[in-house]
C-alpha cells in the first residue's frame, strides 16, 4: 500500500504492509532510529511521536493508517524541541537517555497544547511515558523550565 507522510517536513512516500507500525516504518524504512521501542505494547511511550500534532504511540499505530499525515519525531528541529533538549541536560532530565525521545515528544505535544501548565499538568501528560532509571523529577524540572523559557 502507498503512504505518504510527511516526516519532520519532508515528504516521503512509501510502499508499506498494512499491518506494519508507523515505529517499524520510521525506524527500518527510513532509518530514524531516535524513535525508541521498548515494549511494543504500547505501555512504555518510548515510540512516541506527533502524528497531525497529537501525541501517539507509534508502536500502536499502523503505518497505512497515516497516508497524508504529517509526522514528527525527535530527530526534527524545531525551537521549542531545541529549548527541551536543552532543559533535559540542564535539568538531568535523563539517565541512560532510552526514554528520552518519547519523553521530549510528549512534552512537546503537552507545551503545544498548554504553553504554560502547572506541575500537575505536566506529571499528568507525562505518565504515559515511563523511565527505568527514575529520572521524573529531572524531567518534571526540564519540561517546566522549557515552558518558563518559551
Amino acid at each position: 500500500m502507498q503512504v505518504r507522510l510527511t516526516i519532520n517536513g519532508q515528504p516521503h512516500e512509501l510502499d508499506v504492509a498494512p499491518h506494519r507500525s508507523l515505529a517499524d516504518v520510521l525506524r527500518t524504512d527510513l532509518a530514524m532510529t531516535g524513535t525508541k521501542v521498548a515494549c511494543a505494547e504500547g505501555t512504555c511511550g518510548s515510540c512516541t511521536v506527533l502524528l497531525d500534532g497529537r501525541a501517539v504511540l507509534s508502536c500502536l499505530t499502523f503505518a497505512s493508517a497515516c497516508d497524508s499525515s504529517k509526522v514528527a519525531t525527535v530527530e526534527g528541529s524545531t525551537p521549542l524541541l531545541e529549548r527541551l533538549r536543552d532543559a533535559f541536560t540542564a535539568h538531568d532530565g535523563f539517565q541512560c537517555g532510552f526514554c528520552t525521545p518519547g519523553q521530549l515528544m510528549s512534552a512537546v505535544a503537552l507545551l503545544q497544547r498548554t504553553p504554560r501548565p502547572s506541575r500537575a499538568e505536566i506529571r499528568t501528560a507525562m505518565a504515559g511515558n515511563l523511565c527505568r532509571c527514575g529520572a521524573y523529577e529531572g524531567i518534571e524540572q526540564a519540561v517546566a523550565a522549557a515552558a518558563e523559557a518559551g
